[in-house]
């Protein structure tokens, strides 16, 4: 993908910035929709986001390519949304401003979470949100993603070293989607979603 081959030479150059900068601008808005998806709260979703932009600007230069950048992103805005979700007193506690990466992350904001409120159909809304948090996390991965199984295990279980756990965990997960399709087929039945030829 000629993204990530942009931003890996950034990082080879050590330019941390750059690297930083086109991660947010390319995969910002689709890892932002992710979050409100997720934790189903824009404010709660922004809030994880910037988190996660700064983990990702903090961690770069560790970064060891084991996985695209872009599930990289994912998995940061998975354990961002995960540690909100823990702390009560988020909205009390103030972390180190980083004010270039900051500000690139609220313009992703501003310009993708008036696209997300116009988009959102409310049912479908109502099947999701529903769901619990990891099936909706798996869904979004999956279907609006369109990520493949191997990414979706490694944000899902970051710390897989090898390609037998990989595959195991990626199977888990697939049987696991399964479940969550059959799930909302029978909930977008019951709201009269689909037509007769569909079930």
């Amino acid at each position: 993908m000629e993204q990530e081959a942009r931003i890996a030479a950034c990082l080879r150059a050590g330019d941390l910035y750059g690297a930083a900068t086109l991660s947010v601008e390319v995969y910002g808005p689709e890892v932002l929709g992710f979050l409100v998806t997720l934790l189903r709260d824009e404010q709660d979703a922004s809030e994880a986001f910037s988190q996660a932009c700064e983990d990702l600007w903090k961690g770069l230069a560790r970064f060891e390519g084991r996985s695209s950048f872009r599930t990289w992103f994912y998995t940061l805005a998975r354990h961002a949304a995960a540690r909100l979700r823990r702390s009560p007193q988020r909205a009390a506690r103030r972390r180190v401003p980083l004010s270039e990466i900051s500000e690139l992350a609220a313009g992703v904001r501003s310009r993708t979470l008036p696209f997300l409120r116009g988009e959102v159909k409310h049912r479908l809304a109502e099947i999701r949100d529903a769901l619990d948090e990891s099936d909706r996390a798996l869904l979004v991965l999956r279907v609006d993603r369109d990520m493949d199984w191997k990414d979706i295990a490694r944000v899902f279980s970051p710390g897989i070293d090898s390609e037998q756990e990989l595959a195991r965990v990626s199977a888990r997960l697939r049987k696991r989607f399964q479940l969550v399709k059959e799930e909302i087929r029978e909930r977008a039945q019951e709201l009269g979603l689909l037509h007769e030829n569909d079930r």
